[in-house]
């Protein structure tokens, strides 16, 4: 069994869902990157997804798009990111998946892109860009490097497209529970169990929500009726908040996963 489906049999051995922590990868820096990484992982984040930094992140809000300014900014760049996984799993074994864009994947050679991945320790990939129709390259050079596909699903999707973009998974599927872009919001959207369950009728894998979840209720409302919460700009912005004092960064971003976590127990 792979990384990523122990951790969902772990989760749903204790009867709760797993926790999904987004970070951009090299936010604000490597070394604060590496640091945040760690804190959520020892926080008690089951999955760790890395957002690789790109100069048009279309699929995020402000928080998500300056983090990744942020980490262009210091230097970051694909071989870096790379060997941030590395340095990660000198200390644990938490799948990581890649949160990235086509064109990142395309402009270094599909299969060198994947196979890189996979050999720096990376468990998943959630290309956001890339449609089922199209995916065909990338899905061959995941099943040769026994690297694990993510596909997200929205509110809109139609049944009929729901169908083939499960068929394509071999990770999990990741529901976009608004429509729009990331962004922590005030308050969960409508009919998440009901988009859950339509989902899970096309696929045995797991189902993890995520966008707009933002709270230890949220986390705990949405584990109830998934597979998997994902969190990602609530914890972009403790770094944003600590930018001024990046040595408290690590131990906030611990404080608030915690709090955060606390919703699945």
């Amino acid at each position: 069994m792979d990384r990523i489906a122990q951790a969902f049999a772990r989760a749903r051995a204790e009867k709760r869902a797993a926790f999904v922590a987004y970070l951009c990868a090299g936010d604000p820096d490597f070394a604060t990157s590496l640091g945040a990484c760690r804190a959520v992982i020892e926080a008690g984040a089951d999955l760790l997804e890395l957002g690789v930094p790109f100069s048009d992140p279309l699929a995020d809000g402000l928080t998500n798009q300056l983090a990744a300014q942020r980490a262009l900014e210091s230097g970051m760049t694909l071989a870096r990111v790379l060997e941030l996984v590395q340095r990660l799993r000198e200390f644990s074994a938490v799948p990581v998946v890649f949160y990235t864009y086509y064109n990142l994947v395309f402009a270094n050679g599909v299969e060198a892109s994947v196979g890189a991945a996979r050999a720096a320790g990376v468990d998943g990939m959630l290309v956001l860009d890339l449609p089922p129709e199209e995916s065909a390259e990338f899905s061959a050079a995941c099943l040769g490097h026994d690297m694990k596909t993510v596909r997200i699903v929205a509110p809109t999707t139609p049944d009929a497209r729901l169908a083939k973009i499960c068929a394509g998974v071999t990770g999990f599927i990741y529901y976009v529970s608004r429509e729009g872009v990331t962004g922590a919001r005030g308050d969960l959207a409508a009919n998440i169990p009901e988009a859950v369950a339509r989902i899970k009728a096309h696929t045995a894998l797991p189902v993890v929500v995520g966008f707009g979840i933002s709270t230890s209720a949220h986390v705990r409302a949405v584990g109830q009726a998934s597979d998997g919460v994902v969190v990602g700009s609530a914890l972009v912005n403790v770094i944003q908040a600590h930018l001024a004092r990046p040595a408290e960064i690590a131990p906030q971003l611990r404080e608030k996963a915690v709090e955060l976590i606390a919703g699945l127990r």
